[in-house]
């Protein structure tokens, strides 16, 4: 005779038991380098194989665990708070005005993982390729992205950046 599945007795797992099954299957060791290992690994610079490799910034760059610093887009004020007409002059301003930023956060330019560049016109890039060399290293130069756009008032570059201090 069939018997009724709805009519069945049914076995039952306590509630505690069913937390320490699933505890125990879920329970993975995470193991955490060496702190000697985390200082030992340093920022990578990579460009993709199938490209020519770009002048003046790397496709990818990696970074070791470290303080993130994140630089609001710097433009070309001196020092005084004024803004010179003149494209070069502030590319200059804000190359200094990013290295004081750096600074003040504890870094420098070799700390810098990526650059976003916003000019008013890209035809002055060269003028930004010849000042921003005085400050990065150009053998391992970070990732970037360069976008013409309008930008406030009389600003004609504005750069941010990101870096990040090994700790």
């Amino acid at each position: 005779m069939p018997t009724n599945p709805s009519t069945r007795p049914r076995k039952s797992i306590s509630a505690g038991a069913l937390c320490i099954l699933l505890f125990s299957a879920c329970a993975v060791e995470v193991r955490r380098p060496e702190p000697e290992a985390l200082f030992a690994m340093e920022k990578e610079f990579l460009n993709l194989p199938h490209l020519t490799k770009p002048s003046g910034y790397t496709h990818v760059v990696t970074s070791p665990p470290g303080k993130m610093i994140f630089l609001s887009g710097q433009g070309g004020a001196d020092e005084k708070g004024e803004l010179p007409k003149d494209f070069r002059t502030q590319c200059e301003n804000t190359f200094r005005n990013i290295q004081k930023a750096l600074e003040m956060a504890g870094a420098g330019f070799d700390d810098v993982v990526k650059m976003g560049y916003f000019l008013t016109d890209v035809g002055q890039l060269e003028v930004v390729r010849e000042v921003r060399a005085n400050y990065i290293n150009m053998e391992k130069p970070p990732a970037s992205t360069l976008v013409q756009s309008p930008l406030i008032g009389d600003l004609l570059i504005e750069i941010d950046v990101i870096a990040v201090v090994n700790e």
